[in-house]
């Protein structure tokens, strides 16, 4: 297979492209982009098995098949897909075959750097949310949970942070703030693997609450 592989790029490197080389290119790179979120649900939906197949194309293969029926739908020349048929079938031409293959590469690469970059970002929120509470733990301020960088100030009536968070509470103290925090957190974490996300929300009457909530298993508490 790989000698096959090698045999296409030195064919494709001595001719010229398919003239839908670029266009098919540039529209399947942009669907990629484009369904950041779909692939990010398929990513999570997969979870612990994606550490068996870490190469493990979730879309490209949907991205690639979709956009070459979107351009054989404007330009009959190119051959058309059939029903439980893979786009490499279609194709009988090396050269075609070679810039096929370079472009599910690129896509794949796309798609590992989109991952990598949701679990850079998953690995600090969880980060964060630690300092939080170890903070606690170590007698200090608690960390803000909504920007994860300032320390909450907490009086009996009010819990704020520079960070634009105001809500009213009656009787709160940092202890029980703490519990609430804690309890939140651990009570989603017996039943969810990934980090719950803090917010701002807007109550039935307008006034503000901070809202726990997971985007994974659509989970969500009112915290305060």
């Amino acid at each position: 297979m790989e000698a096959l592989r090698q045999r296409r790029r030195a064919l494709y490197k001595g001719a010229a492209a398919p003239p839908w080389k670029e266009t098919y290119r540039r529209r399947c790179v942009e669907r990629l982009k484009n369904s950041r979120a779909k692939l990010l649900d398929r990513y999570r939906q997969v979870g612990e098995n994606l550490h068996c197949n870490a190469r493990a194309a979730f879309l490209v293969q949907e991205v690639m098949e979709e956009e070459w029926q979107a351009l054989q739908s404007v330009n009959v020349s190119l051959p058309s897909i059939r029903r439980k048929e893979a786009l490499s079938q279609v194709l009988e031409d090396p050269d075609e075959l070679a810039v096929l293959e370079e472009i599910q590469q690129e896509l794949i690469s796309q798609e590992l750097l989109t991952i990598e970059e949701y679990e850079r970002s998953l690995q600090f929120d969880q980060e964060c949310l630690n300092a939080m509470l170890d903070s606690v733990d170590a007698g200090n301020k608690i960390i803000c949970p909504v920007c994860k960088r300032n320390n909450l100030t907490v009086m009996s009536y009010l819990v704020s942070c520079p960070c634009g968070l105001h809500i009213s509470t009656q009787g709160m103290t940092e202890q029980q703030l703490w519990s609430l925090l804690e309890d939140s957190v651990t009570e989603h974490g017996n039943q969810c693997l990934h980090n719950p996300e803090f917010s701002i929300t807007s109550g039935m009457e307008g006034e503000a609450n901070l809202l726990m909530s997971c985007p994974v298993c659509d989970s969500w508490t009112v915290v305060i």
